[in-house]
């Protein structure tokens, strides 16, 4: 798997393999591009981590358009990440990080 945070208020357009843009009829399916309850907030910004299969390479995403939201934000069309992070890169990341864990449900596991 391969990761990326992307910052609330964004979603993923388009997305690339090797053998370029994302083909739904040829692969079949939709890409694997998952949203993790797990994210960092700097600068009173929220980054929600999301995994990616490896066989993609290049993730494009925008910012979702919010009539009610005027911020400069909605003036950015769209960004392509091209550096998907690894698991290691991401515990680096949480390491690095001022971070404060926040649980708001957990199943405990019956032994």
């Amino acid at each position: 798997m391969k990761y990326f945070f992307l910052t609330d208020g964004w979603t993923v357009c388009r997305v690339w393999a090797s053998d370029g843009l994302w083909n739904e009829t040829a692969w079949r399916r939709q890409p694997n591009i998952k949203r993790l309850n797990i994210c960092l907030v700097e600068a009173s910004e929220k980054l929600w981590l999301y995994c990616v299969e490896d066989v993609i390479l290049t993730v494009e995403v925008k910012p979702i358009m919010n009539t009610q939201n005027n911020s400069t934000t909605a003036q950015i069309g769209q960004v392509v990440l091209k550096r998907l992070i690894s698991a290691e890169q991401i515990i680096e990341r949480l390491g690095a990080a001022e971070a404060m864990c926040q649980l708001k449900s957990i199943h405990s596991v019956a032994q």
